[in-house]
This record gives structure tokens, sequence and C-alpha cells, in this order.
């Protein structure tokens, strides 16, 4: 089986195409696969990979019925009055709601990504280079978190319900994080060490993690000198309303979440050694094509999952938008920074090395594409909160302009990086 590095070239200008014409002899399952045509092994994969989606989905459901378990937890709180002496004693929640979306939703819903990535690491240490998910793969993820995700999202409330944030700020701080740690990939990877990583790096690139959560929590309680003066509307006390807790859209199915967990699990973990770089050969796509789109869909599919749920299920737009924006600060600060803290310590003790990275190939453009489609998306969600007063939901067929201009603007950067990589451009 062949890495993500070795596909061929065009003579002329040294690049790879997207449609590459040549035999494939590895094999998925068994060699008959081998004597195949193209185009039917394509159609193979593809079906494959669409039913281990439909396993990541029955997980991610019932991860966030779990979820809704964990965060309606209080505790009793006991005071003493110092003016009357008396005992007061009253109920709060255990979890913080913003650290609750990025800790338990954001996080949790990344953790395949990340366990995939950690567990590739492992393998990979004492290799000078880095393996599993490249950049153009995490860069892909999150242009598919921000446009698809986003243009669910949008259509999923009843047609005229509006669902909006209700803390700005908090989503001001948070989409900060989000659009720094792509920027923070760009410095890393392309100005202060062109391709290389370095064990400082990887460390701050962690750490980040702690200052988001720090940051977004000083929003949050309108810590002075640490947050933004902007009002906000109270959340409502549930984190799901009762009436939608009641909801199971997956019991009407057979109840073998344990047997579809199962299937999913197995399949999601073969995602990243068979459809990014066995796809590659057996379809004849370009490694990188796959690895920011079918690999990104695959990574970002328990977040399309969960925000879905959340902007159906939850009275506003807070926790639909957070897992978005918040999953793809995970994916960099954690996904990929965790990984490459495992081989850079490695590397700094047994070789006095840094870890290089030999897949990063079209990053500063397709970045430059993402930061230019993210602004005509951002622009859009507050276009919508001043018009019509919500990001979500909204008169119908305003919704569906939206969810189409948001699927365009993902077609713009697929297609652009596609021809970048390809050197069609």
């Amino acid at each position: 089986m062949t890495s993500l590095g070795n596909y061929t070239t065009d003579g002329t200008n040294g690049h790879s195409n997207v449609l590459r014409h040549e035999k494939c002899d590895a094999y998925l399952l068994i060699h008959l696969e081998t004597v195949l045509g193209e185009g039917f092994r394509t159609l193979l994969y593809f079906l494959g990979l669409a039913y281990c989606f439909i396993g990541l989905s029955a997980i991610t459901a019932r991860f966030f019925r779990s979820m809704e378990s964990v965060v309606k937890h209080s505790r009793t709180i006991e005071t003493i009055d110092p003016l009357t002496n008396t005992k007061i004693v009253k109920t709060e929640k255990v979890w913080n709601y913003t650290i609750a979306d990025i800790t338990l939703l954001a996080f949790g819903t990344s953790f395949p990504q990340i366990s995939l990535a950690t567990i590739d690491a492992i393998r990979n240490i004492g290799n000078v280079y880095a393996g599993g998910l490249g950049p153009g793969t995490l860069v892909g993820s999150a242009a598919f978190d921000l446009f698809p995700i986003h243009a669910v999202c949008v259509v999923v409330p009843k047609a005229g319900e509006l669902k909006k944030i209700s803390d700005v700020g908090v989503w001001l701080v948070e989409l900060f994080w989000s659009f720094w740690a792509y920027i923070w990939l760009y410095i890393i990877l392309e100005v202060w060490t062109p391709n290389v990583v370095t064990l400082w790096e990887s460390i701050l690139t962690v750490l980040q993690f702690g200052l988001l959560l720090i940051h977004a929590y000083a929003q949050d309680k309108r810590w002075p000198y640490f947050s933004l003066p902007l009002e906000r509307a109270e959340r409502p006390e549930e984190w799901v309303p009762a009436e939608a807790a009641k909801y199971r859209p997956l019991d009407k199915v057979h109840d073998p979440h344990s047997e579809v967990s199962q299937v999913g699990e197995e399949g999601n973990s073969g995602i990243v050694d068979i459809f990014s770089i066995h796809s590659g050969e057996g379809t004849g796509i370009n490694p990188y094509v796959i690895a920011f789109t079918a690999l990104a869909a695959g990574t970002s599919w328990p977040d399309l999952v969960a925000s879905k749920i959340a902007a159906e299920r939850q009275l506003t737009a807070d926790s639909a938008i957070a897992n978005i924006t918040c999953s793809n600060s995970v994916n960099i600060y954690i996904g990929i920074g965790v990984p490459w803290l495992i081989d850079t310590l490695y590397n700094y003790i047994a070789y006095k090395e840094p870890l290089r990275i030999d897949n990063a190939e079209g990053l500063s453009f397709s970045l430059l594409v993402f930061f230019a489609t993210s602004v005509a998306c951002i622009g859009v969600l507050v276009f919508r909160r001043l018009t019509i007063g919500a990001e979500l939901g909204g008169p119908r067929l305003w919704a569906w302009v939206t969810c189409i201009f948001f699927m365009l603007l993902w077609l713009i950067f697929v297609v652009l990086s596609s021809l970048r990589v390809s050197g069609v451009i």
C-alpha cells in the first residue's frame, strides 16, 4: 500500500493530475478487486465509505444523548445569609455550558480523528517524517465544518423558527481561536520552520487549547479586562428542553447500537489508511484531492451529525455553531498537536532532530482560499442576524438560499484547491 506522497507526476510541470491512469495492484479485502474496473471499484469504495458514515451517525446520536445526561447534572449549594444568618439552599448546574460545548461536544465529536492521529503517531515513533492526517486534510476538514455543516444547520429548524446565538461574545472568542489555529499552522509550517515541526512548536500548539478554554470561560463569566463588553441573552436553564429530550429518532431502529458502534468504529479506523491512500490508487484520483474531500468529510462527519441534532433540539444556536468553530480549533490544537508532540519529543530525545512534514503541498493556497470563503460565510451569518434576527432558521426560502450559498462556497474551495495541487493553476 503506497503512501500519500507516492503519486504520479506530470512530466511537463512536475505536478500531479487530479485523475491518474495507472494500474493499481493493492486491494482492500480480496485480490479479486484488482481485476475490476476503476469505475466499479470507485463505486464500491464509496459505498463502503457511506456505510461507515451511517455507523458514525448512529454513534454520534448516542453520544449526544449521553452528553445531555452529563450536562443536566446539578449540585446543591448551601450558603449563610450574612444579614439574617439563615441558611440558603440553591441548585446550580455542574457544567458551564460554554465549557461543555468545547470540551464535551466539540472535543467529543473530534475524538475519532484525535485517537486515529494519536495511534498513528505512536506507530510512527522513530520516523523523522510525520504520518497520518496531513495539513491539507485539516484545512479540508475546516472547510467542511464551516460550509456544509452551517448549510445543514440553517435549514434544520422548522419553517419560520428562529434560532440565534445568545452570547455573541463567546462566539467571537471561539471564532478567533478557530481562525488563529490555521494561521498558526501556516506560521509554523511556512514561516518559522518550513516543512518542519520542532518540539517547542508542538508544545505551544497543545497549550493553546488551554488558552481557548480560559478565554471562552472568561468571556462567559465576563471577567474584567479579559472579555468583550457585549450584552448577551440568557441561555435556557436546560441544555436541551425537556420536550426535546424525549425525542429519540434512532429508537425506531432495532436497538443494536453496540453492533452499529462496532461497525462504525472499525470502519472509521480504516478511513485514514484505506480510503485516503488505497482509494487514491484504486480510483485514479489524486490522493491530495481525496485528503481534503472524502477524508476531510469522514473526519468531520460526527461534527455534522452533532451540530444538526443541536440545531434541532436546542432553543438557541449556541451549541450547534460552537461545535463547528471549536471543532476546527480542537483539530489543530489537539488533533494534530498531540501527535506532533509525541513524535517531536521522541525525535528530540533520540536524534536531536525535529519532525519533518512532507505532505503540506498546497497549504498556502488552500489557506488563502479558505480564509477568503470564510469571510463570505461569516458575513452571511452576521447579515442574517441583523436582518431576520437569527443565524439559523427563518423563512424557508431564505434558509435554503443560505444553505445553497454555503455549499457553493465549499465547492469553490474544493475545486480551486484540487486544481492547485493538480498543477492546473
